[in-house]
């Protein structure tokens, strides 16, 4: 079946050649899909540019597959791709990417951090991307939520516990469960396990998947999920459930929430995800700008990272996309009150005290689906299903450790590094 697969996409890389060849420079992201991000990117992002640019989407397990379908047969059409650091990891571990050391050095006069630019070198010693934009996922509350807050609660240092207790108490008072989780087929709620829920209740992602302090987590958020709207599981993007009334406290990712907050800024507060016993988790989302090796158009993708990372340009992408700067891009002071809302919030959850960082899942190639199905399938079947944790978490350990293991992924922060394949413990 994969044979078959990357057979078609190889087939699919000569069509798309083919329909595409007007275009000078073909743009290939996994990031900013949906059909009013992709359309705010092609009418208004790269309007300004000189020649003209295709900005095709793909989804990111596709994705991997056609990149290296086009690196084995080295007949490339793709000039510039737009991914997630560990979309863009496997690739460079093949040396897949053309070094950017000029443009990085240009950058990081401009006020592009160094830290930020360390992580597009991905362990080499080249720049293998240039960091594009950068977002996080944070918490939105319907501003009527507020007179039900726990006696004492800071929304800024929130707790699991607070935050059931709050659920509860909506619950009680307007006779609905007010909180919402973007569980649905297409929503984001596997990065909350990864980067938020496991963080906070046992300090890793990988090693600790089974550990006490996992099942004592499920049992918590058992507690919670007993105070979250049902329709959850049926919602993929937050912002549509908050407008319509239907929830009143949310998590996912900025972009998805921006169109509530700046539709009615007056009516929501922006703030971190709640904490456990280990700390407060959450995931930095970093997208990089990389040019394959043997792209067809080499100097037209780099005029384009160019265009994407001068300052006027990450605004524009704040503006209309919901992804913050990666250079020293000050927001106007007249920008979109909601914009700078969630830009508080971003700021609130990477500076809190009890951060705890979790990357997202590096080394995993075109098996992250996979990875994300493992926590979703525990979600399933502890928290919906009502199976016995412990039972569940060792079933699914077995099913995560041999992942692991066949893509020979090594461990990423929060976990502690690992030689060879990450263990589950």
């Amino acid at each position: 079946m994969k044979r078959s697969l990357f057979i078609g996409l190889l087939t699919a890389s000569s069509l798309f050649a083919g329909t595409l060849a007007r275009a000078e420079t073909i743009f290939l992201s996994t990031q900013l899909r949906p059909i009013e991000e992709a359309t705010a990117v092609r009418n208004v992002i790269l309007k300004d540019l000189p020649a003209p640019v295709e900005y095709v989407v793909e989804e990111p397990p596709q994705f991997a597959v056609r990149m290296e379908a086009e690196r084995q047969a080295g007949k490339h059409t793709i000039s510039l791709v737009g991914a997630l650091h560990g979309e863009l990891s496997p690739i460079a571990a093949k040396d897949g990417f053309v070094p950017l050391d000029d443009l990085a050095e240009k950058l990081q006069g401009k006020g592009m951090p160094k830290a930020l630019l360390d992580l597009g070198k991905l362990g080499k010693d080249k720049q293998q991307y240039i960091p594009w934009m950068q977002a996080t996922y944070v918490m939105a509350a319907n501003k009527q939520a507020l007179q039900y807050l726990p006696q004492g609660a800071d929304i800024d240092k929130l707790t699991y516990d607070q935050l059931i207790e709050w659920g509860r108490k909506m619950q009680e008072e307007t006779g609905q469960p007010r909180i919402g989780f973007p569980a649905g087929p297409k929503g984001l709620m596997a990065r909350y396990f990864q980067g938020y829920f496991y963080p906070s209740f046992t300090g890793g992602v990988v090693r600790p998947f089974k550990s006490l302090d996992a099942a004592k987590g499920w049992e918590s958020f058992k507690q919670l999920w007993a105070v979250v709207n049902p329709n959850s599981t049926n919602y993929n993007f937050m912002q549509e459930p908050l407008l319509a009334d239907e929830v009143w406290v949310a998590w996912d990712h900025i972009a998805r929430l921006k169109e509530a907050v700046t539709a009615q800024p007056d009516q929501y507060v922006i703030f971190p995800a709640p904490a456990g016993p280990k700390g407060r988790g959450y995931m930095p989302v970093v997208a990089g700008l990389a040019i394959p090796q043997g792209a067809p158009d080499e100097p037209g993708a780099k005029t384009v990272i160019e265009h994407l990372t001068r300052p006027e340009t990450q605004i524009l992408t704040a503006q209309n996309v919901g992804f913050f700067p990666t250079v020293d891009a000050k927001l106007p002071s007249d920008i979109d009150p909601g914009i700078a809302m969630l830009a508080a919030g971003v700021d609130a959850t990477q500076h809190a005290q009890d951060a705890v960082i979790s990357l997202l899942p590096v080394g995993l190639g075109d098996r992250g689906g996979e990875f994300n199905k493992v926590y979703m399938d525990t979600f399933q079947r502890v928290v919906i299903r009502g199976e016995p944790v412990a039972d569940v978490l060792n079933e699914q350990a077995a099913a995560l450790s041999k992942l692991m293991g066949d893509a020979k992924a090594p461990c990423w922060a929060p976990d502690a590094a690992s030689q060879g394949a990450c263990p589950v413990e």
